[in-house]
């Protein structure tokens, strides 16, 4: 019941800062996506079909608040689906029977490797859905490299605050 009860409060606290602060910083080239971090930090233990689940719920939420019309929909189920293999492909057998992803149960260099993999893959398939053209496509891959790069940072050093 605890860990529903965090994760609840997790997804509320990371949507109402995605929506009511990081959609709305004005910086040209990059938009920190940071709600994923639900996502990341889901249990271990957690079956597909709930990580689908809950992708689908966090990305049409912020889909209604940032009218997006599915993209972020997308790009969350996308990760969803894949966090399982980027768990198996990152972290060692023992180290997966641990509930929650973070630092301590997963070592410092799988999680930030699970988080760089995932936060990529979700700010590539986000961008470049909303993109939709090959015209200017620097724009759009630089655009990704810097959200990405910030999106990152600011994960890890949430999970730095939550370990200290």
């Amino acid at each position: 019941m605890r860990i529903i009860t965090e994760n609840i409060l997790r997804f509320l606290l990371l949507v109402i800062v995605q929506v009511l602060f990081l959609n709305n910083l004005q910086f040209t080239f990059c938009t920190p996506y940071i709600y994923i971090l639900f996502i990341l930090s889901l249990p271990v233990s957690c079956p597909r079909w709930l990580d689908l689940i809950a992708g689908f719920v966090l990305g049409l939420t912020i889909d209604m608040f940032s009218n997006t019309l599915g993209l972020h929909t997308f790009a969350c189920v996308l990760i969803a689906y894949l966090r399982y293999f980027a768990i198996k492909l990152f972290v060692s057998e023992e180290n997966r029977i641990t509930n929650i992803p973070s630092f301590h149960s997963f070592g410092v260099m799988p999680y930030i490797k699970y988080v760089v993999l995932l936060t990529v893959i979700h700010h590539t398939a986000l961008l470049a859905l909303e993109t939709m053209t090959f015209v200017n496509w620097w724009i759009t891959l630089l655009r990704i490299v810097i959200s990405s790069a910030v999106s990152i940072a600011i994960i890890i050093a949430l999970q730095f605050l939550k370990r200290n």
